[in-house]
């Protein structure tokens, strides 16, 4: 059998719809704060380097729920006589599946559900499969977008599905290029970030392959020692296997969700990391030496983990995650010269090896498995740079309108589109050298040239655009101007939400609160703006204007997950309890729960305290009673610390 690459659909019983954006930017940055007091000076210079100020031009990917049945999706499927590979280019590009053909084994979580959650940068996020992360520390703004995809050949005719994209935080263009040569083990994945224009630019790439947890199974790789991150967010150097005789390597020894970064030695020309069951076998991934970051992530098992687990993939698909990157960890970013590429490829496969002494002694295992992994073949050879031969998805027409006005340069072998509906006010702007006046407003772009373009607006929608291009520049006083003369204007709900925020952002919360129930009052229907102006009355201490909002919101808004939560987390910090105590008792389950977010377990305990408290002070005393009184029932427990 010859390799080959066919498009089909690939039909799931439970899956929700695929998450659509929003219309408001997301004008914070990425959150990290980290404590690495061991990092030696070149790690703690990557770890303060590159860390975006706002996620602009980004708007939030926060429209999704969990209602979930039949759903088909777009998939591309490449197979040879080893492995059937399948792809997911409308998700983000995520290899959904590698299945082993010979024994019809599934090497990746194949989530038996599609369930997008609030685990990435913009929103969206589903578990499973290999993730393409590149931008910023965290999954990145295209995870749940379509990625343009073709069909080209390398020389010797292998069939390759590339698929490629602009990103637009960070302005490179994505490459990814996957092969199933004749009779091989091992899924090529060849990757090229693109940096086409003059500056540089700070670069984050991960793979991230979620692999089933298995018990009695272990993670290896070529180290000695990693880099612990808790969700505490302190990063340690640790021994591996751990402390205390704990080796994080072994499935289900962790109690917590952890983060463990290995730290492989110069001498490994040939990174890599394996999944092993307890017969020895599993996914292997390795790459070319570019691509040095290992990482494993787990879930812990403890109830917290459990319930994250059941949340992404349902009750008991439970994983964990083996990771691959171009730093030492995920909290870095390296510079990308301008006018320059970087390429590497990457292999999955089964790997098998003497079940005995894979689970024996750690340095005996790490010998044995590297020693399997140099008998496997990576071909390295250049993927072809010419004209695609035929699409089988569109992406956006976001690189087209840069193309357009001049700020992305043409890469060989990756034609982008004309802009389409999304682009057209900015393609209108190029060929006229006016914005038209959008409500809700046009997607936001990025780039001086854009600016350079707006430096005469006068209506309120030029401005709005403009006060976000001084934000993403790093002007917050400018952008503040821009939005204040936007409102002199008009007065729009969009420019007072982004003064709002701003204001926020900048330690402001009654100046905040103010702001966002203005633009509440003149724009109550959209359920992003709800959220928000709900949370910035609470940081204000307006617990009882946000009950009011709450209680007169149409029934869809009210109904919201999200807003229960908020509307409960109100009605305590009002006073009223047993308001918030009957919410919960009839369920409280928002769609958009962050990862690390303590929010309901926090109300949980705060009631039950203020309970006990009888209107009284809140000791510690009654908080250990509450405790022991009312431990928190699986469904609100997503605590990711011990």
């Amino acid at each position: 059998m010859s390799s080959t690459l066919r498009t089909e659909t690939l039909h799931l019983a439970d899956a929700a719809a695929p998450p659509t954006a929003g219309p408001l930017p997301i004008l914070h940055g990425t959150g990290v704060r980290v404590e690495a007091p061991e990092a030696d000076p070149a790690m703690a210079a990557r770890i303060a380097y590159g860390r975006p100020a706002t996620l602009l031009p980004y708007t939030g990917q926060g429209r999704y729920d969990r209602v979930r049945g039949p759903r088909g999706l777009p998939a591309v499927v490449l197979e040879n006589e080893e492995l059937t590979a399948v792809f997911l280019p409308g998700l983000g590009g995520r290899l959904w599946s590698l299945r082993h053909r010979p024994t019809g084994r599934e090497l990746l979580h194949r989530n038996p559900v599609f369930q997008p959650a609030n685990l990435a940068l913009r929103g969206a996020w589903f578990a499973g499969g290999v993730e393409w992360n590149l931008g910023a520390t965290g999954h990145h703004p295209l995870t749940c977008e379509p990625l343009h995809a073709a069909r080209t050949h390398r020389a010797d005719g292998t069939p390759v599905l590339r698929m490629y994209e602009f990103e637009r935080m960070r302005r490179l263009v994505l490459q990814l290029d996957a092969w199933l040569p004749a009779g091989s083990p091992l899924l090529h994945v060849q990757v090229t970030v693109h940096n086409p224009g003059p500056d540089e630019v700070p670069v984050y790439w991960w793979s991230n392959a979620a692999v089933p947890e298995q018990p009695g199974g272990r993670v290896l790789a070529p180290a000695e020692a990693a880099y612990h991150l808790d969700h505490g967010a302190r990063l340690r150097r640790v021994p591996f296997p751990g402390e205390g005789g704990v080796d994080p390597g072994r499935a289900g020894e962790l109690p917590v969700a952890a983060d463990h970064f290995f730290e492989l030695p110069d001498s490994v020309d040939r990174p890599w990391i394996a999944a092993l069951g307890p017969d020895g076998s599993g996914l292997v991934q390795l790459s070319t030496a570019r691509l040095r970051g290992r990482k494993l992530f787990q879930w812990g098992s403890g109830s917290g983990g459990r319930r994250w687990q059941e949340w992404l993939s349902g009750p008991g698909a439970r994983y964990l995650e083996v990771q691959a990157g171009l730093a030492p960890t995920q909290l870095e970013h390296l510079p990308l010269p301008g006018r320059t590429a970087w390429s590497w490829t990457e292999g999955y496969g089964l790997l098998a090896a003497d079940p005995a002494t894979v689970h024996g002694d750690w340095a005996g295992a790490v010998r044995a498995v590297g020693a399997r992994v140099a008998e496997l073949t990576l071909d390295t050879a250049d993927a072809p740079t010419g004209a695609p031969v035929e699409v089988v998805q569109r992406g956006s027409g976001w690189g087209g309108l840069e193309q357009l006005a001049g700020g992305l340069p043409a890469v060989p072998g990756l034609p982008f589109p004309a802009p389409g509906e999304a682009q057209r006010p900015w393609r209108h702007l190029v060929e006229s050298g006016t914005l038209p006046v959008c409500d809700p407003p046009a997607a936001p772009v990025l780039g001086e040239h854009w600016r350079q373009r707006l430096s005469g607006a006068e209506d309120w929608h030029a401005l709005l655009q403009l006060g976000l291009l001084e934000l993403a520049a790093g002007r917050p006083a400018a952008a503040r101007a821009a939005w204040r003369r936007s409102l002199a204007t008009t007065r729009t709900p969009w420019a007072l939400r982004h003064l709002g925020e701003l204001a926020r952002l900048s330690g402001k919360p009654g100046e905040a609160a103010e702001l966002l129930a203005e633009a509440h009052e003149l724009l109550p229907g959209l359920a992003e703006l709800t959220v928000e102006t709900l949370g910035a009355l609470l940081e204000a201490g307006r617990a009882a204007q946000a009950l009011a909002l709450a209680d007169g919101l149409a029934p869809e808004q009210r109904g919201l997950g999200r807003v229960r939560l908020l509307a409960a987390r109100a009605a305590l910090a009002a006073g009223e309890p047993d308001r918030a105590r009957r919410l919960l008792a009839e369920g409280i389950e928002p769609a958009d729960l962050r990862e690390g977010e303590d929010s309901l377990d926090a109300l949980w305990f705060g009631v039950h305290e203020a309970e006990l408290a009888g209107g009284g002070t809140v000791t510690d005393q009654v908080r250990a009673e509450a405790r022991e009184r009312f431990p928190l029932p699986h469904r609100y427990d997503f605590r990711m610390h011990g």
